[in-house]
């Protein structure tokens, strides 16, 4: 009950017009945002940080947060039309949601894009709100060995991204390391292939090498096969869902906003990551896996829930223990150290006008959302009746000075083309890039913590992680998973062989009885 009192008062807090015009500020910014790729809730938030010291403290946050969470829907609004992510959460996106739309199911992608949006933000901000405390302990227990061996095991599912062939896919996974490893080592401080340059030193950049791959790739090879003859993708015949794409993207959405949670309450777990590992774990289980990258409405459902379940989950050790999970977290603990207000176990005693302030103006804003993209998934959608010839090179331009307003860096936008002929070439061979996207977004992370983890053990033995049950149960649960294919296939071989035996006694036999 007294939950339920401090909840109300929050949206008291809310809901007064000055902090309510902040959460539709927030709401309109982030979507904006999220569509421009290269902008991104990060550098958005950086050059409004001075701005909100001039404003109340709760009002400053709440538009904040809603600038981080409007960035995760309106980021898959490209990235279902033009195939081009607007922010690094929906890279997952456009490998289903485009061919969606290039069947003339754009609206339904974009439709279930924004009601999974809402529900995984929703459900988010309801357990963050009543369990936040429990969460916020478990989450400190995890320290580097936990999170490599969380991240281990979001190796594990990378099978699932391989396409119809796995070695090029495992390929492509090594390709994505080794593109990881680029940059100054975060550990020893030794460079890794810069070759000398000061702008590899900080290694390569994600929104740079997808922008290039998903985006630039596409366009030149579209135009290769000379689509110009009308619109680039389908005209849509519906702008919702159907009850059968509910029907398929029922589980795939309630597993995404458990999982999206779940990682954003784990520092480092980006949206990014939530997305990726939702997308792998619904190929895993579908029951039609050759329809993933093919247009299958749960690799959009799932990885879309995902990343925003991961936003809110973001804030729990942030206002309950001062730590911030990624960039974004960052900045807005950056703003709240601005405003005299110190995150941690008191927030809640100290200042509780902030935490429920937050929360409820989650609900607000995650209702805003729904309200605000749904109806204008009609004027979305007529973007692809403009002819392909005029529509190619403004997507083009849009993506070169997207890269470039990134860090205002001639050589982001020397990097976006080279990665957009590499994507050119993949799409061309049938080579699917998912892959190197995981290993690269998760290589670093995984080394890092790898290297971490072996210093704490101070013998550099590997059986350490066994040692904590946390990174022992998530290693065992990825040995599994590695193992489950080889069980399978030794199964199903000796099904064959014992068949085979059979019938040819039954051959015998019957040679035998008939002679």
């Amino acid at each position: 009950m007294d939950t339920i009192a401090q909840l109300l008062h929050g949206f008291a807090i809310a809901l007064t017009p000055g902090n309510l015009l902040a959460v539709l500020l927030g709401a309109v910014i982030g979507t904006v945002i999220g569509v421009l790729p290269g902008l991104g809730p990060t550098a958005t938030l950086a050059l409004l940080l001075p701005i909100t010291i001039g404003m109340d403290m709760v009002t400053a946050l709440i538009m904040m947060a809603g600038i981080y969470y409007g960035a995760m829907y309106g980021g898959s609004i490209t990235s279902i039309l033009v195939n081009i992510p607007g922010e690094a959460a929906s890279v997952v996106t456009c490998i289903d949601g485009y061919q969606m739309a290039r069947q003339g199911r754009a609206g339904p992608a974009l439709g279930m894009s924004a009601f999974g949006s809402f529900i995984g933000g929703t459900v988010s901000v309801v357990v963050l709100m009543l369990i936040s405390p429990f969460l916020a302990e478990a989450a400190l227990k995890f320290g580097a060995p936990e999170m490599f061996a969380l991240l281990f095991f979001a190796f594990t599912c990378i099978g699932g991204l391989t396409g119809k062939s796995r070695s090029q896919g495992l390929l492509m996974a090594c390709v994505g390391l080794l593109l990881g490893t680029i940059g100054t080592d975060d550990i020893q401080g030794v460079d890794r292939f810069t070759f000398g340059t000061l702008y590899l030193q900080d290694g390569i950049g994600l929104v740079p090498l997808a922008m290039g791959i998903f985006g630039l790739g596409e366009i030149l090879y579209n135009i290769e096969k000379r689509e110009a003859q009308g619109a680039i993708l389908a005209t849509p015949k519906s702008l919702l869902p159907t009850a059968a794409d509910w029907k398929r993207s029922a589980k795939p959405i309630a597993r995404g906003s458990l999982l999206g949670f779940g990682v954003g309450i784990i520092p480092g777990g980006m949206p990014a990551v939530a997305s990726l590992m939702s997308y792998a774990l619904e190929k895993r289980v579908a029951r039609r896996p050759e329809e993933f990258g093919h247009g299958a409405i749960e690799g959009v459902a799932g990885p879309e829930t995902a990343n925003n379940a991961a936003t809110a989950g973001g804030f729990v050790p942030l206002l309950t223990l001062g730590i911030p999970t990624n960039s974004v977290l960052a900045l807005m603990l950056a703003a709240m150290m601005l405003h005299g207000v110190t995150p941690g176990p008191l927030l809640l005693i100290k200042w509780p006008d902030v935490f429920w302030g937050v929360v409820a103006s989650m609900y607000i804003g995650n209702v805003m959302l729904i309200i605000l993209n749904v109806p204008l998934i009609g004027l979305f959608v007529q973007l692809l009746r403009v002819p392909y010839g005029i529509l190619s090179p403004l997507i083009i331009m849009f993506v070169l000075l997207g890269a470039y307003a990134l860090k205002n860096s001639v050589s982001d936008l020397v990097t976006t083309i080279l990665f957009g002929l590499m994507g050119y070439l993949m799409k061309r061979f049938g080579v699917e890039p998912a892959p190197l996207i995981l290993a690269f977004v998760l290589g670093p992370m995984l080394e890092n913590n790898l290297s971490k983890a072996l210093i704490m053990s101070r013998t550099g033995n590997p059986l350490f992680f066994f040692t904590r049950p946390i990174a022992a149960s998530l290693l065992t649960l990825a040995i599994l998973v590695l193992l489950c294919p080889l069980v399978r296939g030794g199964w199903r071989y000796a099904a064959a062989r014992i068949g085979a035996q059979r019938g040819g006694r039954e051959t015998s036999t019957g040679a035998a009885g008939n002679g």
